[in-house]
C-alpha cells in the first residue's frame, strides 16, 4: 500500500502579500489533498504546525514511507520582492523515483497554472527536506507568496492544486485517480474465513490485512469491481463481490 509522509510548511512567519502565512495556506492545501489520497487508497502521515522542518524529517525517517512530500510556497530574494512568479518542484539528484514524481507533479500543475512555461522540476542538494529524508522526496514551491498575482492564484486554486498533485501521485503509484465521495458502510460477506484487503486493486497484490465474515467496513470509494475500504484503521482495496453495502 503506498504510504507517504505529508509535510506542509511550518513557517508561520512567512507572510503572504495579501494576508495569511505560508504555514496556513500550505496546511489548507494539505487539508484539500487528504481526501484525494484516501479516495485512491494512499495512506499518509502528516506533520503538525507545531513541528519544524527538522522534526518533520526525523518523523519521516522513523517510518516506512514510499515518498516524502513537502508543500511550500516561495519568496523572492531581498531586492526582488514581488517580482518573480512560477512553480518549482524539487527532487534530489540521482533519485530516479524522486525525479519521476517531481516531473509528474510539474506536468499536472502546468495544466492549471497561468504561466505553464514557469513550472518546472529541478534537482536540489541544498533543501533539507529534499536531501535528508530516507524516502524519495519531492518539495513543491507552489508560486511566490510575495507576488500578488501568485498569492491570489494560490488561494483561489487550493482544490485544483490538490487535485493536480493527487493525479501525479496516483500515476506514480499505478493507482486509479478517484474523486472523493461520501463514505458508506459495508459488511464482509464471504463463505470462507476472511476477506483479503490488498494494497492495490488486483488479486495478485500484497494483502495488508484480512477481515472476517460479518466484519463492518467503511467503504471510501469504488473503482470497477473494487472498493477502497477502511478496516480497523487500515485503508486498502477489497473485492466488491464480497462486501455488502448497508
Amino acid at each position: 500500500m503506498p504510504n507517504i509522509y505529508l509535510s506542509p510548511s511550518t513557517q508561520e512567519n512567512n507572510l503572504y502579500v495579501n494576508g495569511g502565512t505560508e504555514e496556513e495556506w500550505m496546511n489548507r492545501l494539505a487539508d484539500a489533498l487528504e481526501p484525494y489520497l484516501t479516495a485512491a487508497g494512499i495512506r499518509f502521515t502528516r506533520n503538525t504546525p507545531q513541528m519544524t522542518a527538522g522534526s518533520s524529517i526525523r518523523a519521516s525517517n522513523a517510518g516506512q514511507y514510499n515518498l516524502h512530500l513537502a508543500l511550500h510556497s516561495n519568496a523572492a530574494p531581498e531586492g526582488l520582492y514581488g517580482q518573480r512568479r512560477g512553480i518549482l518542484v524539487f527532487y534530489y539528484p540521482g533519485s530516479s523515483q524522486g525525479q519521476r514524481v517531481a516531473s509528474l507533479v510539474a506536468d499536472n500543475l502546468k495544466e492549471i497554472y497561468p504561466l505553464p512555461n514557469d513550472v518546472r522540476a529541478e534537482p536540489s542538494t541544498t533543501i533539507g527536506e529534499v536531501r535528508q529524508p530516507r524516502a524519495p522526496s519531492v518539495f513543491i514551491e507552489l508560486g511566490y507568496h510575495d507576488n500578488i498575482d501568485d498569492a491570489v492564484w494560490i488561494k483561489n486554486n487550493i482544490d485544483s492544486s490538490a487535485r493536480a498533485i493527487a493525479l501525479a501521485l496516483t500515476e506514480f503509484f499505478g493507482l486509479p485517480f478517484l474523486t472523493p465521495r461520501a463514505y458508506r458502510n459495508g459488511v464482509v460477506d464471504v463463505s470462507w474465513g476472511n476477506l483479503n484487503i490488498r494494497d492495490m486493486p488486483s488479486t495478485s497484490s500484497y494483502v495488508v490485512t484480512q477481515a472476517p465474515n460479518g466484519a463492518r467496513l467503511t467503504v471510501i470509494n469504488q473503482y470497477e469491481n473494487w472498493y477502497v475500504v477502511r478496516y480497523e484503521g487500515i485503508v486498502g482495496w477489497a473485492s466488491a463481490d464480497f462486501v455488502t453495502l448497508v
